[in-house]
């Protein structure tokens, strides 16, 4: 089943900046993609476009048979409770313990008096439990976030949305910030939850042998326009060449 299709969409933002050109694609339920290229090529505007962070300017973007232009409002946010984001800065309250960290995924669920309060019913809790379970730090759910290595926050970004039962993990740039060895660590959790749980990972990444080594597909992006799209053990020095050649500073 196709997860989301891509059909001759266009990004250009209000200052005549090119993000994406006429990109078409598809990406199967249960696939792990990852997404490459030089800064400035594309890859982020490609990632956030899919959720509507980056609305698109022509063509159509469809997720799980839903034209994601038409959506507004709650009928968005639905669509975005469906699809988990992981970022390269974590997006995490350091001063307050990692559980409450993991339970913030559930606060558009809450009642009013929930949410004022920050009272999580007990369920809750324990999926949040869960997710920390999946990604191996459960021993930490009642320490400081900045108590944290950095790999270590950036797994408490994925069991909080591992929490919210995401179809589809979209990550932008989730190692940048790592060292090599944490990196891998961080990847093996994304390649585990790909394999074990099935949901559909797109990974917008620099290290291009972490792609290659984890990913099953490997879209390259030049200039906001596909170069390459295919497997990854098929990726060699003339498509890299290809991908990573003469530089265009139009897409972002």
């Amino acid at each position: 089943m196709q997860v989301f299709v891509f059909e001759n969409v266009n990004k250009v933002y209000p200052n005549g900046t090119v993000g994406l050109k006429d990109i078409s694609l598809s990406v199967q339920d249960g696939e792990f993609v990852a997404v490459i290229g030089r800064s400035g090529a594309g890859k982020s505007t490609l990632i956030r476009s899919i959720n509507k962070m980056h609305p698109i300017s022509s063509g159509k973007l469809l997720v799980n048979d839903v034209d994601v232009s038409t959506l507004e409002g709650r009928q968005l946010r639905k669509l975005r409770r469906s699809i988990g984001m992981i970022f390269q800065s974590f997006n995490l309250v350091t001063r307050t313990t990692v559980i409450k960290n993991v339970l913030t995924s559930f606060v558009p669920d809450l009642s009013l008096w929930r949410r004022i309060l920050g009272v999580f019913p007990r369920d809750r809790k324990l999926k949040a439990l869960e997710a920390l379970d999946k990604v191996g730090i459960l021993e930490k759910a009642y320490t400081r976030v900045d108590q944290l290595s950095g790999g270590q926050q950036q797994r408490v970004a994925l069991a909080r949305t591992l929490a919210q039962n995401p179809s589809i993990i979209l990550a932008d740039e989730p190692v940048a910030a790592l060292d090599p060895v944490t990196a891998r660590q961080v990847m093996d959790d994304f390649k585990r939850i790909n394999k074990e749980l099935g949901i559909t990972v797109i990974i917008n990444i620099h290290h291009v042998e972490l792609a290659l080594a984890y990913a099953d597909r490997v879209i390259g992006i030049k200039a906001g326009q596909i170069v390459y799209d295919g497997p990854a053990d098929r990726v060699d020095d003339a498509v890299l060449e290809t991908i990573y050649g003469e530089r265009s500073d139009e897409a972002v």
